[in-house]
């Protein structure tokens, strides 16, 4: 079986684009993305199925879950890069307004807000910027040390616990809407933003 642990993987680190063979060992493409889209809510990932077959009643449902285009093998190499160039295109153009959203989180890097659901959730400028970077790599585990450098600037002399601290406050404000696990602590190494609560 095609293990959570691995699946987290594919967003450990931030890229442009995932393509996805229809069969995969222990589970298909399509039910890969499904994973990817409601489980892990990585909305904001392009994705490509390709498939060796003809199904064509597969391909609405794929398009349905989220998969942002389906090619049917053989193919040439330049109407892949077509297919791709298109598919980044078509995600640039309805990115104008800027903001983050995992799940029902939705950060508006406009607004300087964060919604949840239908509710606006406050945040002071330190709580918002930490928690934009936390976003922006989900599963990612980041030391204090790298939080301290990315959120509040290395020119600036800050002690490791202030980063426990504002932590603390994060999670508490989060709290006030049943958030507050999204925001998981690694023993000893330091924190990261999961939708994943436990993986065995």
């Amino acid at each position: 079986m095609f293990k959570l642990i691995r699946i987290r993987r594919l967003l450990t680190n931030t890229a442009d684009l995932l393509v996805l063979d229809g069969t995969l060992p222990g589970i298909s493409g399509i039910d890969l993305a499904q994973i990817l889209r409601f489980k892990i809510h990585s909305e904001s990932l392009p994705i490509i199925l390709l498939t060796a077959y003809n199904p064509e009643a597969d391909k609405p449902s794929a398009l349905e879950i989220g998969i942002d285009d389906y090619m049917i093998k053989p193919f040439s190499p330049n109407e892949f890069m077509t297919r791709i160039q298109k598919v980044l295109g078509r995600r640039l153009s309805n990115g104008h307004t800027e903001h983050l959203k995992i799940g029902d989180l939705i950060l508006d890097l406009e607004e300087r807000q964060l919604l949840i659901g239908d509710r606006r959730l406050d945040l002071t400028p330190i709580e918002f910027k930490l928690l934009e970077f936390l976003m922006r790599y989900p599963d990612k585990v980041h030391t204090r040390n790298e939080l301290l450098e990315e959120v509040w600037g290395r020119s600036i002399y800050i002690e490791v616990r202030t980063v426990d601290q504002q932590i603390r406050r994060l999670r508490a404000r989060l709290s006030e809407y049943g958030r507050e696990e999204l925001i998981q602590t690694v023993r000893g190494l330091g924190y990261r933003f999961s939708v994943i609560r436990t993986l065995n």
